[in-house]
């Protein structure tokens, strides 16, 4: 989709003055998501977020991408010990074993729920009717950090064995992933992901 020229357009705040942000946000934040690749990369990549900023990962994407088998779950699911070192050794991601460790726990928790359900995507899904939350919020300082379906999801996550995963990680994995539209009503994304999250998702 062609973008209107910058000059004439409005976003969302949080993503002004940072080119990596902007075109994040521009092209893939707040789109609903039925890949179950991407579905399982952002899984890694908001994990590694907890306690950081965004923009930390953001910057690191394509190095988690090559340190984590370019976000295949059943080869992460396979990381050995002897690899957790050698990413850690590497330096070019976040340096933080129990992190490494979890996406490692993740990818076979993700694979298991895949198998069941058919696709991650269903499971995900099915927590919001298959429909996207369609906000509308004005004002930044309003928009939540977790609410009650992302403490339902957090939980459900956490009982299926996932680790890394609290519920303002899991509402930062929502806005990213279009289980919600958090575009503020003034940005240029919010009426074009509101037009993606007509089409029905369920069972994709």
């Amino acid at each position: 989709m062609k973008q209107p020229n910058n000059k004439e357009i409005s976003r969302c705040a949080w993503c002004q003055g940072n080119e990596l942000y902007q075109e994040y946000h521009d092209r893939e934040w707040g789109v609903p998501c039925t890949d179950d690749k991407k579905l399982f990369e952002f899984i890694i990549l908001e994990s590694a977020q907890a306690g950081l900023n965004w923009l930390t990962i953001l910057k690191r994407r394509e190095a988690y991408r090559q340190a984590f088998a370019d976000f295949k779950p059943e080869m992460v699911a396979r990381f050995t010990e002897e690899r957790v070192d050698e990413i850690i050794l590497a330096g070019k991601v976040v340096r933080h074993r129990g992190k490494i460790n979890s996406a490692i726990n993740n990818a076979q928790v993700f694979l298991k729920i895949q198998e069941r359900e058919g696709s991650f995507a269903n499971y995900l899904w099915r927590l919001v009717d298959y429909q996207p939350s369609p906000n509308s919020y004005r004002d930044p300082g309003k928009i939540p950090t977790t609410t009650e379906t992302s403490i339902k999801l957090s939980r459900s996550l956490k009982a299926e064995g996932m680790t890394f995963f609290g519920p303002t990680i899991a509402y930062a994995y929502m806005q990213a992933m279009g289980l919600v539209n958090d575009h503020l009503i003034s940005c240029f994304r919010h009426q074009q992901c509101a037009e993606y999250g007509h089409k029905s998702l369920r069972r994709q």
